[in-house]
C-alpha cells in the first residue's frame, strides 16, 4: 500500500505520555509516511533524542530536528522532570543538525501542498516557521492541531503555554483542523488497553513503562490520549464530524491565557472536531500502536 499521507510531527514528547503514543500510532499506520519529527518547548534536544529512540524501538530511522525551547509568550516552561528518565543512553541518539524551523519551511517548500503537519505541543515552532517564510502557510497541505478547549471555562496547556504563538498561527492563512479538550476527554486509556500495548515488543514495553510513570506522576491509573486522537482526525476522518469553517480567537490573561473561542465564518480557514466515535477511536489507538510494535518484531523474524 502506497503512503497516502506525508506527515511531519511537531511534538513536545517526553512530558505527557500521549505524544509518544501519537508517534507510535503514526508508525503503526500503513497509510502514513512520517517524513520527520520536530520538537518544541523546554529541552528540545532531549525531546528529539527521545523521539529518535521511540522510532528505533519501532524499527524505523526517523530524522528528528530540535526546535525552539522558549515560548514566544515568555511564560515559564512546565517541566515535570521525568522526561526521558526511563531511557538509558539517550545522549547517544543522533539528531539532525538542521533546526526545526529550517526543516519545516524547507520541506514544505520543496513539496508544496503535499505535506500535513501535526502539531501536538505548544505552537512555537509553527508560528516561527510562519514568520520565517511567508509562503509556509500555503505550502503546508493542512495543519492538524491538538489544542484549546471550546465551550469550556479553562485554557488548555498547549495554547496557554504559548498563547502568542497560537495567535500567530490562527491569524495566518493555514488550513487548520483543531481537536480540543471537549473532544479528547471523551476517551480514556485504562489497564485493558495498556495490557495490549505492553505485549507489543520493545516499543510496547517502553510505552508501558512511560505510561505507568505518567500515571504515577498524577496518582491515577488512566490517561487521556489527546494526541493520538488528533492524529486519527487525519488518518480516520470518518470516525469524527467537523464543524463548518470559521475563525479561532485566542484570549485571556494569566492562567486563563490561551482561552480559545470559535466563530463560524465562510471566509475562515479553521474548523473544529465536533463529534467522535469514542469506541472506534479507542480501538484504533490500541490496534495501530500494537501494529507499530509487532511490525518491528516481524521484521526481526524475517531477518
Amino acid at each position: 500500500m502506497g503512503a497516502l499521507h506525508h506527515i511531519i510531527l511537531d511534538t513536545d514528547i517526553g512530558s505527557d505520555v500521549d505524544d509518544a503514543l501519537a508517534l507510535a500510532l503514526i508508525l503503526g499506520s500503513p497509510e502514513a509516511r512520517l517524513l520527520g519529527i520536530t520538537t518544541v518547548y523546554g529541552d528540545t534536544l532531549l525531546r528529539a533524542r527521545l523521539a529518535r529512540r521511540f522510532g528505533k524501538l519501532a524499527g524505523q530511522e526517523i530524522p528528528v530536528h530540535h526546535g525552539l525551547e522558549q515560548p514566544m509568550s515568555g511564560r515559564e516552561v512546565w517541566w515535570p522532570g521525568h522526561e526521558g528518565s526511563l531511557h538509558d543512553g539517550l545522549e547517544n541518539e543522533p539528531v539532525e543538525e538542521e533546526d526545526a524551523i529550517r526543516y519545516l519551511t524547507r520541506q514544505v517548500s520543496e513539496r508544496p501542498g503535499e505535506i500535513d503537519v501535526i502539531a501536538i505541543g505548544p505552537l512555537t515552532n509553527i508560528a516561527a516557521a510562519l514568520e520565517s517564510d511567508p509562503a509556509f502557510a500555503h505550502n503546508v497541505r493542512h495543519l492538524w492541531i491538538m489544542g484549546g478547549g471550546f465551550g469550556m471555562d479553562e485554557a488548555e496547556h498547549n495554547f496557554r503555554s504559548d498563547d502568542q504563538a497560537a495567535k500567530i498561527v490562527f491569524q495566518s492563512e493555514l488550513n487548520i483542523t483543531v481537536t480540543g479538550l471537549e473532544v479528547t476527554r471523551k476517551v480514556e486509556m485504562r489497564r485493558d488497553q495498556l495490557a495490549l500495548i505492553a505485549a507489543a515488543g520493545p516499543l510496547g514495553q517502553a510505552l508501558d513503562a512511560d505510561i505507568r510513570q505518567w500515571w504515577a506522576f498524577w496518582n491515577e491509573e488512566w490517561n487521556v490520549p489527546h494526541d493520538p486522537i488528533t492524529v486519527l482526525t487525519l488518518l480516520r476522518p470518518e470516525l469524527f464530524t467537523f464543524s463548518e469553517s470559521g475563525t479561532v480567537m485566542i484570549g485571556g490573561e494569566g492562567e486563563f491565557a490561551g482561552q480559545s473561542t470559535f466563530t463560524p465564518s465562510p471566509t475562515g480557514t479553521a474548523r473544529l472536531v465536533a463529534t467522535i466515535d469514542t469506541e472506534a477511536v479507542a480501538d484504533e489507538i490500541s490496534s495501530r500502536i500494537v501494529n507499530a510494535g509487532t511490525l518491528q518484531l516481524h521484521d526481526a523474524d524475517v531477518q
